[in-house]
Order: C-alpha cells, then structure tokens, then sequence
C-alpha cells in the first residue's frame, strides 16, 4: 500500500481517537444554491417592524424572544418563530379582524437579523451580525480571514434549528444564513 493511501486509511482513525467526528459530506441542496429562494423563517433575536395602516398606535417595531413571541398591543403574544412574513401577516390580521378592526392591513419586514456563528480555524471567531446576501467568503472575511492551519476548501456549517452539520465548498455560491453556526477546520497536511 503506498503512503499516500495508508495516509487516507488512517484519517477516519485518527479523527475517532481525537474525539472529531466528520460532517456528513451531502448537504441539503438549497443551502449551496445562491439563487434559492426561500421565504425567511423567524427565529429567536430577529427584530421586526410591524405596519398595521392608518394604527400609528399598533404599529412598532418587535423582537422575537427567547420563547419565539412577539408581544402586539391589544392581541398579546403571537408567536413569530417558525413562521414567515406572509404567515406572520395573515395571523396577525386574523386577530385584529376578530373583534378589533373591521379590514386591517399589516406589513411586517425584517430590521435586523439574528446574528451567525464563526469558530475554529479563522483569526476572529466569535458572533458576527448578519447581512443579506451573506456566503461563506463574506462570513470568513468578515471573521478575519482564514489562520494559516485552516482547511479553505469546506467548511462545516450547522443551520438554525438542525442538529447536525454537513460539509460545503468554501465558494461564493454557499450561502450563510441567520443563526448559522460556521466551523472551520483544520487542515490535515
């Protein structure tokens, strides 16, 4: 056996003993795509404005809290996370139209969003705020730029609400999204 094939015999070894475990290799197929779109879900720390017409007193801005509720005068608690700016939308104007208003029209748009992780092999890693259109080149920028031991190939990232990381090429095409975790790994050789 060459060294070279007995190096890429011994990686998953060596990895178990040091207590690593590997990031599956197949991530989801939306998360690489930059031309995806799906419709933003809420999450814990996002803060939001809501527009209901002509109701200067209803209107304000809100942020989802540790429990994922927003708290709107005269309705209470609704719960924001999980749901969408359509889906929040149509629950709000639902309750409104219940007893309070006869047709009411509710805008509601994102302020500012839940901010992303960035550990391991970068020279700033830490909690960095989140901006539209962020990929994994922007996140590394924004974090300091690689260390001289990072793996700048892949990177594993752990998305909002899921309990394992998959593996994604380093390119401007993958994108980071609010409440992501990014891990950067070191490189073997």
């Amino acid at each position: 056996m060459s060294p070279a094939r007995l190096v890429l015999a011994l990686v998953p070894i060596l990895l178990s003993l040091a207590g690593c475990t590997t990031a599956p290799s197949a991530p989801p197929p939306a998360a690489t795509d930059a031309s995806a779109s799906v419709e933003y879900v809420f999450g814990t720390g996002d803060r939001l404005r809501l527009t209901v017409f002509n109701e200067p007193t209803l209107s304000g801005e809100f942020e989802v809290n540790s429990a994922g509720m927003i708290s709107i005068p005269l309705i209470g608690n609704i719960k924001a996370q999980g749901e969408t700016a359509h889906g929040l939308e149509s629950v709000i104007t639902q309750k409104l139209s219940s007893g309070y208003m006869r047709d009411p029209r509710v805008n509601i748009e994102v302020l500012q969003y839940r901010p992303f992780y960035i550990i391991g092999e970068v020279s700033k890693p830490g909690e960095y705020p989140y901006r539209n259109g962020m990929n994994i080149m922007s996140a590394v920028a924004v974090a300091g730029g690689f260390t001289y031991r990072a793996n700048d190939s892949t990177v594993n990232i752990r998305r909002a609400g899921q309990t394992q990381e998959y593996s994604y090429p380093v390119t401007t095409t993958t994108m980071v999204l609010p409440g992501d975790i990014v891990r950067v790994g070191e490189r073997l050789f």
